[in-house]
């Protein structure tokens, strides 16, 4: 049996009366909207409720699944220790949803369960249901700072095992909007902030998931958003089916946005495979740019191919151009699959004889050593977006008023410690984001002294 519905909500803490204590007035139009679902979900009758959400023990590369037979939480850190839930997981569905990602070497499982507590994004929606729907057991889900296409075919997946099992569920992908819509907002005004909620308010009541792809990920850090995997997820469960989606509500009264809608299956319709339509224009899009590429992004390609299939160092083709034979000069290699970062590896100044060698040695480093990530495997290169960046030499400089985020990159020292940043990076808008991140990379204090040197780069994609 396919999942029944599924239900895009919010998890403000303040809904809840014993927290927001009279504050959940001002999102009276959220409360009813809520319990409009609490009803629909109540009048389906699931033996499972699905809950995806971003508060649950979260992974840069591993969707962890809550294990155990149950699991017990309060809104005790929200001054409500008196609401208390209680609820039992249904460790069938875990099973098999922990089989499947198993046979197809998935990142998804019950590792690394550092707090069994339930968190605010999982009982906020239950606040709601358990208030007029009493039975039916749990799964909760975690997000991952994975690319979109790994989540949807999580949300696949998930369908699957409740198939499988012929289950009657309900997905609840909790999720608030942007994080900075107003001044007064926990994190502040930005422009994303607005028009994230405007568009993915859009998407979701037209039921447009294939939309869902478009949103980049130096935008959704813009917004400040905490919902969007969720609803990926979400979506990747009705892959293939035609969808009945309306919207419910949609309020900005906090700085923080709260969106509902629903979502019930209609049927198979064969033009809503869309992370199949996803991955062919991806493909199509790099086979295009790769009849475009330069000789600096070629023979960083065909050094990681080589390595990778075979474990082998590229030896320098023939017709390589002679500037990359008679220069010196530290590179950076950079791999992104679907809009995220998949390795990058670099030196600061030249390390071997020539540009061209500079350029294989961390073409091979960044597909198979960067300690962010596992190795790129061959199943991965023809999804791999690559770029090469030539540095000039760096000069120390007395100001970070001699910086500029779209010409220059900086290098952040503090005794041995080095950090860098390579310059015009999508979502890095201002020096002080630049240094910031630099010095994280590096370990470095920035309320000690330190050093700052920028260099420019000659970028190839």
């Amino acid at each position: 049996m396919p999942i029944l519905a599924a239900f895009m909500v919010p998890h403000p803490p303040l809904i809840i009366p014993d927290v927001g204590k009279g504050g959940e007035k001002q999102i009276e139009e959220t409360r009813i909207a809520y319990e409009e679902v609490a009803g629909q979900i109540a009048d389906l009758k699931p033996d499972t409720i699905i809950i995806t959400s971003p508060h649950s023990i979260m992974y840069s590369d591993y969707f962890h699944i809550s294990p155990g037979s149950s699991a017990s939480g309060s809104f005790s850190r929200f001054g409500a220790s008196n609401v208390r839930f209680e609820e039992k997981y249904d460790t069938a569905l875990v099973d098999r949803i922990c089989q499947l990602a198993e046979r197809e070497g998935f990142p998804a499982g019950l590792l690394g369960e550092k707090d069994p507590s339930l968190d605010h994004g999982t009982m906020v929606p239950l606040w709601f249901i358990r208030r007029q729907y009493k039975e039916g057991k749990i799964v909760r889900i975690s997000l991952s700072g994975l690319d979109l296409v790994r989540h949807y075919r999580f949300g696949q997946m998930i369908n699957e095992a409740v198939e499988d099992l012929g289950k009657r569920a309900v997905i609840v992908a909790s999720g608030d909007l942007s994080h900075k819509l107003q001044s007064y907002g926990p994190y502040g005004f930005a422009k994303e902030g607005p028009e994230y909620d405007e568009r993915i308010m859009d998407v979701c009541q037209r039921g447009a998931f294939g939309e869902l792809f478009d949103f980049s990920e130096a935008f959704l850090e813009k917004a400040a958003e905490c919902g969007h995997r969720s609803f990926v997820i979400m979506a990747g469960a009705f892959d293939g089916k035609a969808i009945e989606a309306k919207k419910l509500s949609h309020q900005d009264v906090t700085g923080v946005g709260y969106g509902i809608c629903t979502f019930y299956p209609k049927g198979n319709d064969k033009e809503r495979h869309f992370l199949e339509r996803y991955e062919e224009k991806i493909l199509k899009d790099l086979e295009k740019k790769r009849m475009n590429e330069d000789p600096y992004v070629t023979l960083a390609r065909k050094a990681i191919e080589k390595y990778v299939m075979s474990a082998k160092r590229l030896t320098i083709p023939e017709d390589v151009p002679e500037e990359m034979l008679d220069r010196k000069a530290g590179t950076f290699v950079s791999i992104h699959k679907f809009g995220v970062l998949r390795g990058c590896i670099g030196t600061i100044a030249a390390t071997k004889d020539n540009i061209a060698q500079e350029i294989i040695s961390n073409a091979i480093s960044a597909c198979s050593r960067d300690p962010r990530f596992d190795a790129v495997s061959v199943g991965e290169l023809s999804y791999l977006d690559i770029s090469v960046d030539v540095l000039s030499e760096a000069e120390e400089i007395s100001s970070k008023k001699e910086l500029d985020v779209r010409r220059y990159g900086v290098i952040v020292s503090q005794g041995s410690k080095r950090g860098l940043l390579l310059p015009d990076l999508d979502g890095v808008d201002t020096v002080e984001e630049q240094i910031s991140i630099a010095a994280r990379k590096g370990g470095i204090d920035l309320n000690k002294p330190y050093i700052l040197e920028r260099f420019e780069v000659i970028r190839h994609e």
